[in-house]
């Protein structure tokens, strides 16, 4: 069976600051669930550092360590220095749905490409020590009908899988609005089908995640 997909994201907004020789790094962490988010969380931070040397990025919308929405930019720095590093960490945090933004206030003293790489993918590193995580589910909507002497089977089916009831209406039948994690759908799926014989309706209608 396939197994439901948690993983961890950020909990809010969070931001941490180094000083590097005089420069001044500030990395800010946001969740993001896809790349308009991302674009728009570098969109605001230009807005607040508009005096910043640089304001550098890379994101993550999709689960830890997944290559199929991610993004970066130097953002003026030379080439390969910023981003790359800077991706390079957050791929590997074990964290998904996050973009990192460094904001750098140069201090005069140049860190050559190696020590320009070290402190923004340290940077984000540094920040992500401290943030705050909370879990995603990735759950499917699911509306399921089904007579009276099925229920008490199919509610020890919901407890057993953590899923979550939204709506019940009882009239002939009894019809449930559940969220389901992704991976227990066949099971949850078999399980109506059993309990009725096959009578019992049961439709997956849209896909989401917590």
């Amino acid at each position: 069976m396939k197994e439901t997909l948690r993983y961890s994201v950020p909990a809010g907004r969070h931001r941490a600051e180094q000083s590097i020789e005089r420069s001044r790094f500030i990395c800010t962490l946001s969740r993001v669930g896809t790349r308009d988010d991302a674009q728009a969380l570098v969109r605001e931070l230009n807005s607040e550092f508009p005096d910043a040397t640089h304001n550098c990025w890379a994101f993550v919308a999709g689960p830890p360590g997944s290559s199929n929405a991610v993004g970066m930019s130097d953002a003026g720095e030379p080439h390969g220095t910023a981003g790359r590093p800077m991706l390079t960490v957050l791929l590997h945090s074990g964290v998904g749905e996050v973009a990192a933004v460094v904001t750098r206030y140069y201090g005069g003293r140049k860190l050559g490409t190696g020590g320009l790489a070290r402190a923004y993918g340290g940077t984000v590193q540094f920040a992500l020590a401290t943030l705050p995580l909370v879990e995603c589910v990735d759950y499917a909507d699911v509306t399921v009908r089904i007579d009276y002497a099925g229920i008490a089977t199919l509610q020890q089916a919901i407890a057993a899988i953590g899923a979550k009831v939204v709506t019940e209406e009882f009239g002939v039948e009894v019809r449930y609005a559940l969220r389901v994690p992704r991976g227990s759908v066949p099971q949850l799926r078999a399980t109506v089908a059993d309990a009725t014989r096959g009578a019992g309706e049961f439709r997956v209608t849209e896909d989401g995640s917590v």
